[in-house]
């Protein structure tokens, strides 16, 4: 029978670092601690690390310029072309919405029955941040709270797919490829609907109570949804009224 071996210690490293990034510990795009500090940190020596480092950069899962060790934007090879197709496609945002209702609706039933309890901590310092950006009037705050809200409920499901595949999809979302958040969020009236429901939504997860979170995040992407659709109505007729009105410049003196 064949000898088991021991793994080398850069090989240990590098899947200790991988497991990290898998369950959310390490993000794409966020810097590493310096060698000296990360070698400190995980209690090895920096010529094993150094080697462990590199064997996540062949992984595709780092890479390292002077400003140091990033995490790769590793759903980049997915998400990129995926963009540029969905943004094609007039149809996608409706389509985009029905996907997010199926997996979100799981995503906070889980959340509400998964959640630790330094999860819903987590999760009442969005509300409070989400209810501070609402009453200083700052559109581009609240928007990010709500990011991380979704985020944060994502990551509570502790189910991983749930996790990195709604993480690229809400870096999408943040690049309004699949709608203009800003304008969105330059209503009053839109934030103030938002703002109670995001507050149902996490109120429920750190509540531990699946059916209010699953109903609430359900109301809210249907609002949400519905109100996007109606925004591109509107400027389409906008858009269809003006090439009526200025239809002269087609046509001969």
């Amino acid at each position: 029978m064949e000898r088991l071996r021991t793994p080398k210690l850069a090989e240990a490293i590098a899947e200790h670092i991988e497991r990290l990034i898998l369950e959310g510990v390490l993000r794409p795009g966020e810097k590493l601690a310096s060698e000296r500090d990360l070698a400190e940190r995980l209690d090895v020596s920096r010529p094993s690390l150094r080697d462990a480092l590199a064997l996540l950069e062949q992984r595709g899962l780092l890479a390292t310029s002077r400003e140091g060790t990033r995490v790769t934007e590793f759903l980049a090879g997915l998400t990129d072309p995926l963009a540029g197709l969905l943004q094609s496609n007039e149809q996608v945002t409706a389509d985009y919405f029905e996907y997010r209702t199926a997996v979100e609706r799981l995503a906070a039933g889980l959340a509400a029955v998964r959640a630790t309890a330094p999860e819903r901590q987590a999760i009442r310092d969005c509300l409070s941040e989400m209810v501070a950006a609402h009453a200083a009037q700052d559109a581009t705050r609240e928007a990010e709270a709500d990011i991380v809200l979704h985020r944060l409920i994502y990551a509570a499901s502790h189910n991983l797919v749930i996790l990195h595949v709604m993480r690229a999809f809400s870096e999408m979302l943040r690049r309004d490829i699949f709608f203009n958040r800003t304008s969105l969020f330059a209503q009053a009236e839109f934030r103030d609907a938002l703002l109670s429901q995001h507050r149902a939504i996490g109120e429920a997860v750190v509540a531990a109570d699946p059916e209010a979170a699953e109903k609430a995040i359900y109301e809210h992407l249907k609002f949400t949804g519905e109100t996007v659709a109606r925004t591109h109505r509107d400027a389409a007729r906008v858009d269809l009224a003006v090439r009526r009105l200025n239809r002269s410049t087609l046509l001969s003196g």
